[in-house]
């Protein structure tokens, strides 16, 4: 009885499954059991064209091909391949006992890709592993480490190849990306602005709160009127954010793939902008069948961007609690429960009243302050509270200029990665815990009698204080200053939504 290596896809994570082949005396029939999928079952259609079509003559007996172990629930096309080689190769003696089959098979023979492949072999390959696959998929799947690529093109081709002991690992590209390296560390970005810092004109304080953030990956909330730029800021922040290792590219890549998109690779950090009338399952994830992930957790480890934030529902508000605090989303359903990692840069733009114009000096504000109260009673305090940077913009001017281009700010800001990286510290300011701001977070004996006195005069809570404290490190970092000053708290102060 011949035995092949295959995996499936079990929520997040990859699961071995062992193809089993058997030819019984009796009634030819072509049989499938260990709780496969439509998608399998339709398998022995596809697997009996490409045998037939490569030669194979079915012998008069019963086939059975059992997926272990059994009371795991399997889908996929791509156990086509391993299917068709336990039945193609039941009568050799061949040693395939630690390598990995997968593929779907055309009706002609030929061996297909599938979505399913990236997320299934970056999950097995947390320990080195050998898979055969579709030579289609070599480009992709070869970006993935710990794992030896054998590429096939036809059924034919992965037969002749297992029999005669001439399978052949892929060669492995570089990386066409340019990149840093901290400790041994490759760190890859784009230097690419199709959205640039040059086109926003004035707002200094904005762009210069937009640098913060970027550095530490702070969520930040700009309030202003209408046109004034708030979106135009938070677009191109994403062209500015740190580099990416490897491993956050791959993570990136796998999500996307789970939620049926198309993967590309590139070491930019994703953008999510849903529109405030979308529901809630599509932003948080969910589905009946495999809980797909949402907008939260697609914009993991780059940024969520909530444009007229006041406007979202108030159970999408309040449910973006826990992704801000906990970095992870929770989808619960009776029978599942998949986790998905959210830790992304949120950035909220919000006009100052209904109708915008309350912080305009031209225009007159149309809304009664029951209306003004009203509309900002929308957004909680804790919500509120887990969002570090607060920044009012200021009105236009026909005498504002551009005063930097994102060339120059990415520089800055990959030059303050570097600075944060050697000092050991692997996580973003903006995501320290308790321990490492106690850790990281130094201050001078100034700085220390300043934050004191904030916290008398203006009754800072637990999690305000430690706020301050992340984003003082960002500004030090900027400065590349061990210490944070009497400066960097005075700054991060500035920033802090008053009453």
């Amino acid at each position: 009885m011949q035995k092949l290596l295959c995996a499936t896809l079990q929520e997040v994570e990859a699961k071995r499954v062992e193809v089993e082949c058997a030819f019984d005396r009796a009634l030819p029939a072509f049989s499938i059991v260990g709780l496969a999928s439509n998608s399998i079952q339709e398998a022995k259609e596809r697997v009996k064209s490409a045998l037939l079509a490569n030669g194979f003559k079915f012998p008069p007996q019963k086939i059975t091909i059992n997926l272990a172990p059994s009371d795991l629930k399997k889908s996929g096309s791509h156990f086509d391949l391993a299917i068709a080689l336990s039945v193609a190769l039941q009568k050799d003696k061949v040693d395939l006992n630690d390598v990995y089959i997968f593929g779907e098979l055309g009706l002609d023979g030929r061996v297909k890709d599938t979505k399913v492949l990236f997320p299934l072999l970056l999950s097995l390959a947390k320990e080195p592993i050998k898979a055969i696959v579709p030579k289609q998929s070599v480009p992709k799947l070869s970006l993935i480490p710990n794992i030896t690529l054998y590429p096939v093109e036809t059924l034919q081709e992965a037969i002749e190849k297992i029999t005669q002991q001439k399978l052949q690992p892929t060669k492995t590209s570089s990386y066409p990306y340019p990149y840093i390296s901290v400790k041994e560390q490759k760190y890859y970005y784009v230097e690419e602005y199709p959205l640039d810092f040059f086109e926003v004109k004035g707002q200094e304080n904005a762009k210069r709160a937009a640098l913060i953030a970027a550095v530490g990956m702070h969520n930040i909330l700009f309030e202003g009127s209408p046109g004034c730029g708030k979106s135009m800021i938070a677009k191109r922040m994403r062209y500015i954010l740190p580099p990416l290792s490897m491993a956050e590219i791959l993570e990136i890549a796998k999500l996307k793939t789970l939620a049926a998109e198309e993967p590309d690779f590139v070491p930019l950090r994703p953008f999510r902008q849903p529109h405030h009338s979308s529901t809630k399952a599509s932003i948080f994830g969910g589905g009946s069948g495999l809980a797909r992930p949402g907008e939260v957790a697609l914009a993991h480890r780059g940024i969520l961007f909530f444009d007229e934030f006041p406007h979202f529902s108030k159970s999408v508000l309040e449910a973006l609690r826990e992704p801000l605090q906990d970095r992870r989303v929770l989808i619960s359903r009776v029978n599942l429960k998949v986790e998905y990692p959210s830790d992304f840069l949120f950035i909220a733009a919000q006009n100052p009243c209904p109708c915008g114009n309350l912080l305009h000096p031209d225009r007159e504000c149309r809304c009664s302050e029951r209306e003004i109260a009203r509309y900002k009673a929308k957004i909680s305090e804790p919500l509120l509270d887990r969002i570090e940077l607060y920044v009012q913009m200021q009105p236009i001017s026909s005498e504002d200029r551009p005063t930097f281009d994102s060339k120059t700010v990415h520089q800055m800001v990959r030059k303050a990665f570097i600075f944060r990286q050697k000092r050991g510290q692997s996580t973003f300011n903006g995501s320290l815990q308790e321990a490492q701001i106690e850790q990281f977070c130094q201050l001078e004996p100034e700085a220390q009698m300043v934050l004191e006195k904030a916290v008398h005069n203006l009754a800072l809570s637990m999690r305000a204080i430690a706020n301050i404290k992340k984003v003082a490190r960002s500004i030090a970092d900027l400065q590349e200053s061990e210490k944070i000053t009497k400066g960097h708290i005075l700054e991060a102060l500035s920033f802090r939504k008053r009453g």
